[in-house]
């Protein structure tokens, strides 16, 4: 069965459906939203063996003309490199205005070819099919794109909403275990921010769902899609509330770029790291209760998501450098970089008045600085 969410955002409003066999339809389910019967698919090394087959023959029963390009997996194809080599084929296989873009893929690919098709003749149809846990729950809906740069994560991009989201958890049985867990995390946010309900349903049913239950995954990737859905339609360009859905980010994006988009951390794993650091900032700054910190450590090591920093062969975490990392955040203001904090589970909020000494502090802790100096009491704060 599928089920449908709708983000009203006026002339640009669309349907996320969500349900398991949804790729067989996605051709049918998407031609009333496209302006012409030709598309143009981007996916990557990865799903293309698993999955394009079955979408090709989708295209074909609704009558959609398709050719596309299979792109480099992983994080660094989000460049401007292959932004440039992937506009190029576009325009050489003759996408015009009323072409759409599909982007069958990842995070990776849905973050690239939804910024390519913002700036494709100044703007071509999009639509987003999402085949990991990540890009079903967060990444495809809303429509944020972007690349990464040298100076960090996601700084280049733009606002470019989707015709249509079609996220069939079927695909989610392909997945390495790893991938499901990075995409876990993006699940787990939102029970943080404002759902403490939907985070007590995890902690009873997260590692079912992670164990492959249908029913369930069905569940998380529905709550998630109309958390995120009702947070667009109130703030679609984040100036304030939207925000919020970076609980974690700013600290699991200086990691990511601190190590270099490898394979140390995957996006979700960073995240993970990333909210905990968050939390027990917040506990630090007397805002937070020890009980809410250490129940949110116990859900994440019990479903598999790290806890605390890996070890790096090519150089040692450094507190003052993940420092400078916030400081490029695109979500700095006033030169000021902004958290997203929490006074306990389901209770987050954003902060730029963030007093440098205790965050410095606990990233010592949390890099291993601290304990290394011999700093009484130090152990590791996320």
């Amino acid at each position: 069965m599928i089920s449908a969410i709708r983000v009203l955002l006026g002339d640009r409003s669309y349907d996320i459906h969500v349900g398991q066999g949804l790729l067989a339809q996605a051709g049918t389910l998407m031609r009333p939203v496209l302006s012409s019967g030709s598309v143009f698919v981007v996916t990557d090394e990865n799903v293309e063996p698993l999955h394009l087959a079955k979408l090709k023959d989708s295209l074909d029963a609704a009558g959609l003309d398709h050719h596309g390009v299979v792109l480099p997996a992983g994080e660094q194809t989000k460049s401007f490199a292959h932004l440039e080599a992937l506009l190029d084929t576009m325009l050489d296989a003759g996408c015009e205005r009323h072409t759409a873009v599909i982007a069958f893929g990842g995070g990776v690919v849905g973050d690239l070819a939804g910024l390519a098709a913002s700036l494709l003749l100044r703007g071509v149809p999009l639509v987003q099919i999402p085949t990991t846990l990540l890009s079903q729950v967060d990444s495809s809906v809303g429509g944020k794109t972007g690349i990464n740069t040298t100076q960090g994560k996601n700084l280049v991009g733009s606002f470019y909403q989707p015709r249509i989201v079609l996220a069939d958890t079927d695909l989610l049985e392909t997945l390495s275990p790893r991938e499901l867990r990075s995409g876990y995390a993006e699940v787990v946010k939102y029970g943080l921010i404002d759902d403490p309900g939907f985070f007590l349903w995890l902690e009873s049913h997260g590692k079912s769902l992670l164990a492959g239950n249908g029913r369930k995954r069905k569940h998380a990737v529905l709550t998630s899609c109309a958390a995120k859905a009702r947070v667009v339609m109130a703030d679609e360009r984040e100036h304030g509330s939207r925000a919020l859905l970076n609980l974690g980010h700013t600290f699991g994006h200086a990691l990511e770029a601190d190590s270099g988009y490898g394979e140390l951390l995957t996006h979700g794993e960073a995240v993970s790291i990333g909210m905990l650091m968050a939390f027990e900032l917040s506990r630090r700054l007397g805002l937070c209760p020890e009980e809410d910190v250490a129940r949110l450590r116990r859900h994440l090591g019990q479903t598999g998501l790290p806890t605390a920093l890996p070890e790096r062969a090519d150089m040692p975490w450094n507190a003052e450098r993940l420092m400078e990392h916030f400081i490029r955040d695109k979500k700095v203001r006033d030169g000021k970089a902004v958290f997203v904090l929490a006074r306990g589970i389901g209770k987050a909020f954003l902060s730029a008045e963030v007093p440098e000494d205790v965050l410095l502090a606990m990233l010592r802790e949390a890099t291993g600085e601290a304990a290394a100096a011999g700093t009484p009491g130090a152990g590791g704060a996320a």
